[in-house]
């Protein structure tokens, strides 16, 4: 996003150049000034470029504060300014606040950071009443989320407690589907204890004219594969499979591929992606293992197609790392 971000018009770019420009030969470099033919100092013209130096420029236009070593964060573009403060957590962007004390009470900055970090929560599809804080909620969010990371029903508690959440499968499906700040592992609890959760947050997933083993990848990448074999991580790969097949018509008829194939493929490839990644296993199995083993499973799979799945887990790794 570097370079889209400082794209400005000619005019303005010309004019930020000149004012560099003048600024650079008023101090000389030393007292030096270049003269004309005239015997006059001669005026520098300013260097052409495709794109403005914005450290030089901000540090041209903020004049004597450079020497305190910072460019003032209000010098620079919203976007940059959010994606900023965005890597802070609570409490760095409260003593963020008090230096840039625009920033700090500035609430679009505060609304573009909660739905930044919590892409869904209830609370924003709401009327908001007079006098409501973006600011108050992102502490209140990031609180919650702690919460949950340290306990799950007390986190889920805690939300609703504010208003934030309603306990409803889809909103809470939704929530965790677009927060990257929860812990994978007590989110497998809560997703192990709320299955109709489970049910919503699979049904998310688009995995339309995906190759299966990327589609794979993208689904434990939300919803992380347990760490043992056992009946979530069956129900996990069920789930899938259904939904697979739901988002491909055209390849299920193409490839004659039904729930149940696509079911025997996945647990083919997360053994492949084991074997194939394992420090431990010598012995990797090759191409053609893999192609003899999965068509004794699935029947109606070619074998150009299984052939392409054990290239792609070679080349790419593991589909639940």
């Amino acid at each position: 996003m570097g370079q889209a971000l400082w794209r400005l018009p000619p005019r303005q770019q010309q004019q930020l150049q000149e004012e560099l420009a003048d600024r650079l030969a008023d101090r000389g470099e030393g007292g030096r000034q270049e003269q004309g033919s005239d015997g006059g100092p001669q005026k520098r013209a300013p260097q052409q470029c495709y794109g403005p130096d914005i450290y030089h420029l901000l540090r041209t236009r903020i004049g004597g504060r450079e020497r305190h070593g910072c460019i003032d964060l209000e010098m620079l573009p919203p976007e940059l300014g959010i994606t900023i403060l965005s890597y802070l957590n609570a409490t760095d962007l409260c003593l963020a606040g008090c230096v840039w004390q625009d920033l700090g009470n500035d609430e679009y900055l505060w609304q573009g950071l909660c739905k930044s970090t919590w892409g869904h929560c209830s609370i924003y599809n709401r009327r908001l009443p007079a006098g409501f804080s973006y600011r108050r909620l992102y502490l209140q969010l990031d609180e919650g989320s702690l919460t949950f990371n340290a306990n799950v029903q007390e986190g889920i508690s805690y939300f609703m407690s504010k208003g934030i959440l309603v306990d409803h499968p889809t909103e809470l499906a939704k929530f965790i589907f677009y927060t990257r700040r929860l812990n994978w592992k007590m989110l497998r609890i809560y997703l192990d204890e709320r299955r109709d959760v489970l049910d919503e947050l699979v049904t998310l997933h688009n995995f339309s004219n995906q190759f299966l083993p990327n589609a794979l990848r993208d689904f434990f990448r939300h919803i992380h594969a347990p760490e043992e074999r056992g009946e979530y991580l069956e129900t996990l790969i069920t789930k899938f499979s259904h939904r697979f097949c739901t988002c491909n018509p055209g390849l299920v008829r193409e490839l004659g591929l039904s729930p149940d194939a696509v079911y025997v493929l996945c647990y083919s490839l997360i053994l492949l992606s084991i074997d194939l990644t394992s420090p431990h296993v010598k012995n990797k199995m090759s191409k053609r293992e893999f192609i003899r083993n999965t068509r004794r499973a699935a029947h109606n799979v070619s074998d150009d197609f299984v052939g392409h799945l054990y290239d792609n887990i070679y080349l790419i790794g593991h589909v639940a790392a």
